[in-house]
């Protein structure tokens, strides 16, 4: 128990560090809106839980490509192919996530209100 206490204490902290990113405030603040209007949404589980788990994948990239970019960052200041070529995989990363969500989100309402 102490062990699983103590990742959740390290998780908290990271969702801590990641809301001074304005990328990943944006987009958790958007999935506090999303996230129970999927409910509203979906017509069924599934389609409630896919809705809901395409703004939580945003999240979820968001994160890893904020921790790629801290880990290049502390390598050090100066350019660098490769540092350049890891912070740009990781935002492409996070627009096909934005992609899909979206795609998602807009094929739901298209069904829901004009199909």
């Amino acid at each position: 128990m102490s062990r699983i206490w103590h990742a959740g204490l390290i998780s908290l902290n990271g969702l801590r560090a990641a809301w001074a990113e304005a990328a990943f405030r944006q987009e958790a603040i958007l999935a506090m809106v999303l996230v129970p209007l999927s409910f509203w949404l979906g017509r069924n589980w599934a389609e409630t839980a896919v809705l809901a788990a395409s703004v939580v994948l945003v999240l979820i990239v968001e994160l890893l490509n904020t921790a790629v970019e801290a880990a290049i960052d502390r390598i050090g200041p100066e350019w660098h192919e490769l540092s350049k070529r890891a912070k740009d995989t990781g935002s492409a990363a996070v627009l096909l996530a934005l992609l899909l969500a979206g795609g998602i989100w807009a094929a739901a309402l298209w069904q829901r209100f004009v199909a």
